[in-house]
Parts: C-alpha cells; sequence; structure tokens
C-alpha cells in the first residue's frame, strides 16, 4: 500500500519562484525545491507548505507506511488552464506510480478547490491546510505598515483619498452642518472607491488613445456614436421635460417616472441603434463578414425599445394620460390591447433579427442558440 504525499500550487508560485517544471518527485527533489522557493522569496507560505509535505512523509515512513512525496502545481494564467494542468500532472502520477490513496497538503483556500479534481482520479485519505502562525507584536506591524507604504499603487488608491478627505472636512464642517459634511465627506469617498474599483481612471487613460486610432482608421463607428451620444441628451431632455414636479408620495414618483420612460425611450433606441449600425458597418468594412452577434443587436434594441414603450404606455394610459391609440384612423385599441401589440411587435422583430441573422452569416440556428446559451 502507497501512499502517495501530494503538496497542491494551485497558482504555480513554486514552479514560477523555482523556475522548475512540476511534478516533482521523491525526498532529495522536493528538499532541493524548497531551498530554491526560500532563497526566491523567504516569505512565500509556501516554503511552509513543502516543510509540511517533507514532515507528513517523514512521519508515514515512521510508522512504517510505504510513502512517496509530490507537487504538482497548476502551469496555466487561467483558473481552468490550471486545474486542468494538475488534473494532467495527476495522471502522469498515477500512470507511472502504483499509489493506493493520498494526504494533499495545501496552503490557502485556493488550493482546497483542486481537492474535487485529485479525489476522482484517487482516494483522498486526509487533507492537511497549513497555516502559517505570525507575530502580532509592535515590529510586526511597523514592516507590515512599511512594505504597504512601499506600493505604490496602494498609496495613490487608499492614502490619496483619504488624505483629501480628511483636509475637507474641516471646511465642511465650518460652511455646513456636521450631518451635511459628514454626507458629503463619504459621497466623496464613495464616489472615489467606485471609480477605482470599476477601473473608471483605466477607461479615461485608454480612450485618447483609442479615439485617435479610430479616427485615423476611418472608422465609422466614430460618427454614428457621437450621432447616438447627442440623440441621447435629446431623449433625455424630451423625457426630463415631460415629468411633472414630483411630490412626497410614491404615487405622485411613480407618473413622472413613467413619463420619462415614454417619451425618452425611442431617442435612447435610435442613440443605441445608431451606435450598433456603425459598429456593424465597421464589421462588414474591416473583415467582409458580419458576425451573428452585431446583425442582432439592432433588432433587440428595437424590440427591447418598443416593450419599454408598451408598457410604459399601458400604465399612462390606465391612469388618463395618454390617449388611446387608434390605428388606421378608425380602429381603438385598449391599454390591454395596446400592450398586447406592442409586445408581440418586439417578439416578431427579435425572431426576424435571428432568421436575417443566420440567412446573412449562413450560420444554423440552433448554433446561434447555443452561442446565446454559452455566452
Amino acid at each position: 500500500m502507497t501512499t502517495l504525499v501530494l503538496c497542491v500550487d494551485r497558482a504555480n508560485d513554486i514552479g514560477r519562484k523555482s523556475g522548475l517544471s512540476t511534478p516533482v518527485v521523491g525526498w532529495e527533489a522536493v528538499r532541493s525545491l524548497v531551498t530554491d522557493v526560500g532563497l526566491a522569496d523567504p516569505e512565500d507560505s509556501s516554503v511552509n507548505c513543502l516543510l509540511e509535505t517533507l514532515r507528513v512523509t517523514r512521519e508515514l515512513r515512521d510508522e512504517r507506511e510505504d510513502a512517496e512525496i509530490a507537487v504538482i502545481s497548476g502551469s496555466s494564467e487561467s483558473a481552468i488552464g490550471a486545474d486542468r494542468a494538475v488534473a494532467t500532472q495527476l495522471d502522469t502520477l498515477v500512470e507511472q506510480y502504483d499509489f493506493d490513496s493520498a494526504v494533499i497538503v495545501i496552503d490557502s483556500a485556493e488550493d482546497e478547490r483542486l481537492v474535487p479534481v485529485i479525489e476522482s482520479r484517487l482516494r483522498v485519505d486526509a487533507v492537511d491546510r497549513v497555516v502559517v502562525r505570525q507575530a502580532h507584536d509592535i515590529e510586526s506591524t511597523y514592516y507590515l505598515l512599511k512594505q504597504f507604504l512601499a506600493d505604490e499603487e496602494l498609496r495613490s488608491t487608499v492614502l490619496v483619498p483619504l488624505g483629501v478627505g480628511l483636509l475637507l472636512l474641516p471646511l465642511l464642517l465650518v460652511q455646513f452642518t456636521p450631518a451635511v459634511a459628514l454626507a458629503g465627506l463619504a459621497a466623496l469617498l464613495g464616489a472615489v472607491l467606485l471609480y477605482k474599483g470599476l477601473a473608471i481612471d483605466e477607461f479615461f487613460s485608454n480612450a485618447p488613445e483609442q479615439v485617435r486610432d479610430a479616427l485615423y482608421s476611418g472608422q465609422v463607428s466614430v460618427v454614428t456614436y457621437a450621432v447616438a451620444a447627442g440623440l441621447a441628451i435629446v431623449g433625455l431632455f424630451l423625457g426630463a421635460l415631460a415629468v411633472r414636479t414630483p411630490g412626497t408620495t410614491g404615487d405622485e414618483l411613480l407618473l413622472p417616472s413613467l413619463l420619462f420612460v415614454y417619451h425618452s425611450v425611442p431617442w435612447l433606441a435610435l442613440a443605441a441603434l445608431t451606435a450598433s449600425a456603425g459598429r456593424l458597418l465597421d464589421e462588414l468594412i474591416g473583415n467582409e463578414v458580419v458576425s451573428t452577434s452585431y446583425m442582432n443587436l439592432p433588432f433587440g434594441v428595437i424590440a427591447i425599445g418598443l416593450v419599454l414603450r408598451g408598457f410604459a404606455g399601458f400604465l399612462l394610459e390606465r391612469q388618463g394620460e395618454l390617449a388611446h391609440l387608434v390605428l388606421l384612423g378608425r380602429l381603438e385599441l385598449s391599454p390591454a390591447q395596446r400592450l398586447v401589440m406592442f409586445i408581440v411587435a418586439g417578439i416578431v422583430i427579435s425572431l426576424a433579427g435571428v432568421r436575417i441573422s443566420a440567412t446573412v452569416s449562413d450560420e444554423p440556428l440552433d448554433e446561434i442558440s447555443e452561442t446565446r446559451a454559452e455566452n
């Protein structure tokens, strides 16, 4: 009966810092690997994980068990690729050696996700998670703060907004009440956190270069995006003009919202349609073949606009804010008939978009459905 004592490194810290490829098998090979990883980064918890693997192997051998030690890691940038790399290395070990069971040694929750992958190939008797004990004294705190202050990205993300907030707090307290000052400071810090968390700064830093490249390459979407922005502004303006001054109750707030949606949706849908048409033309000019996603987008925009306007018109007509819809000058529709007509029109346009996309791209409808399901 042979037991495999397996050190698992999903993030490939061991392979990256030692420069060796896994799997690494054998007592002497793993001892040498501990030295290589420790010299590369003495603070890495992988060193403790490797030492724990050696300790468990020695204890099993002292108990007269046949134990072998090995190290595997996920040598890939993506999470799925790393899991597959670990599975492939484990299959290689199982083929080369006759193992009956395994004892897994890990040092993080991320590595623990690989336990089911290992269990599908080998019986797991135990999982040993290494927790590194830290000294919580003043000296350790000092070095942690020193490392934090040495990181330029952390300084700009945390210390700069905090410093600006502390500078603004006295000014706000002098000009406003404490409640208003604290609310303004909290809103400012929240906006900064969202600005960094949503990577808006990266978007603004890359936007000029992207616009310049688009202008130099002669993309039609540059012009259509500008037109779409203008149409969106018009839609928001007309929606705001249609809104009445809201009161304090929920009923009086609902009606202005519906009026805003009803009057702004056609312009916003037209803006989105213009932007998607420009992107569609760029794809057609550049690749001469248009993917189904770009073909479906204009139809989807029109369908969603019709459905939203239909629901808003239905509710407004029920409240007496809109007149009944009259077709062909004589056929008057009730609110329910009006809603059904808009919903059916949206569904028909969406289905027509799928059919036209499949016809233009010569892609079967079942493949389009499978692609949408995967996305």
